[in-house]
């Protein structure tokens, strides 16, 4: 099926460039556009989104955060959310404070403002920039998007430039992005943000010959650029000048080595050792799960406890093709996620542990207990 909807989508744009040449190209014209980051080309609301990566599904937010508009239509889902921004009036026009916080590779914004008010901002933010939200949790403070194409990757070739703006949707980047905000009360009035990006790139898999048979999604690395844009953007959006926000945002990241070790302990017992204290440790632990195939459910900084579910996609099995996938009812991966909690204990003033334990809170001394750990070794070095 996907190889057919990418024939199609060739023949289309053969067809259209043939029918511009015709025309002697009166009607076509070129919609370029200088900006790296544009998941909203289509239009400022996005309706849903069917063309996310499926085989990357690991463990669906709960039904209860996903939100629902309640309107029949896309145009009275649309006439609703012109009349919602209309009627709002707590876009801030500055913050005092608000900075960028940053060790090695990650960056985070710091706010002086409680969560609560800066929620809803946050919320209306993503979906400003062309975003549906799949989790959407006031209590937990933690948000997600759905997948979306940043349609600025596509070169602007000839035929582009030619077609415009009139079948936008021929062009496909083959990659696919989503992202996690959380929200954290480091003290008092201030609370720290954390933009984190998950990446899928479209495969072919290949017979003997080489010739492709078929395409699927694969996950690909994270792009703290990615992150850092969409920080410089929030600042923005919470009142801080384009210039200001990119400036930054673009000092140099310090060299970080790396801190974190596995310690295996026997057959499947195993922990992570930190040499940071545990506000830093806690923060670093959370990044990592943010960009892992980690739902973060709740958390508990006064006991070092994320609550977790995590799906190992081999416990999916093999993919059944991306249609197959998308419109399944059957939600396979939130029947085979299974829940966990990552234990943060200080054991010295620049020294911290890290437990996997299952639900109940006893040792997970398990391979799926040493796996969960590597994945977060691997992501706490980088």
């Amino acid at each position: 099926m996907m190889i057919v909807a990418q024939i199609l989508r060739r023949l289309i744009a053969a067809a259209v460039v043939l029918m511009c040449v015709g025309f002697g190209l009166v009607a076509c014209k070129s919609v370029a556009t200088n900006d790296t980051v544009d998941y909203k080309s289509a239009g400022a609301v996005r309706g849903p989104n069917l063309s996310y990566p499926p085989d990357l599904i690991t463990s669906q937010a709960d039904r209860r955060y996903i939100v629902q508009d309640g309107t029949a239509t896309m145009s009275e889902y649309n006439a609703a959310v012109k009349k919602s921004s209309q009627l709002r009036t707590n876009v801030m026009t500055g913050i005092p404070g608000m900075r960028i916080a940053r060790e090695g590779e990650r960056r985070w914004l710091v706010v002086e403002k409680p969560a609560p008010e800066l929620y809803p901002q946050i919320k209306d933010f993503w979906q400003e920039n062309g975003f549906l939200l799949v989790v959407d949790s006031p209590s937990t403070g933690i948000m997600e998007t759905d997948w979306a194409e940043n349609r600025a990757k596509i070169e602007q070739d000839w035929i582009r430039s030619t077609i415009g703006g009139a079948l936008d949707s021929v062009y496909d980047t083959g990659e696919r992005d989503k992202y996690k905000t959380r929200l954290e009360v480091s003290k008092p009035s201030e609370t720290e943000i954390y933009i984190t990006q998950r990446g899928a790139i479209e495969k072919c898999t290949t017979d003997t010959t080489g010739a492709c048979l078929s395409t699927i999604w694969t996950p690909r690395p994270n792009d703290p650029e990615l992150e850092a844009a969409f920080l410089a953007r929030l600042m923005e959006r919470l009142g801080m000048t384009q210039e200001q926000a990119k400036a930054m945002v673009a000092v140099p990241l310090s060299v970080k080595t790396p801190k974190a070790q596995l310690v295996q302990e026997g057959v499947n017992k195993a922990h992570i050792e930190l040499s940071t204290s545990f506000d830093r440790a806690w923060r670093d632990v959370g990044l990592a799960l943010d960009r892992s195939n980690f739902t973060v459910e709740d958390r508990n900084r006064a006991d070092g406890i994320y609550f977790v579910r995590y799906v190992n996609p081999k416990d999916l099995g093999d993919t059944k093709g991306f249609f197959t996938n998308l419109f399944s009812s059957k939600d396979d991966s939130s029947l085979k996620a299974k829940k966990y909690r990552v234990v943060v204990q200080k054991t010295g003033e620049e020294a911290s542990t890290v437990y996997v334990q299952d639900a109940d809170g006893k040792p997970e001394n398990t391979p799926a207990g040493l796996q969960l750990l590597t994945l977060l070794t691997e992501q706490l070095s980088r």
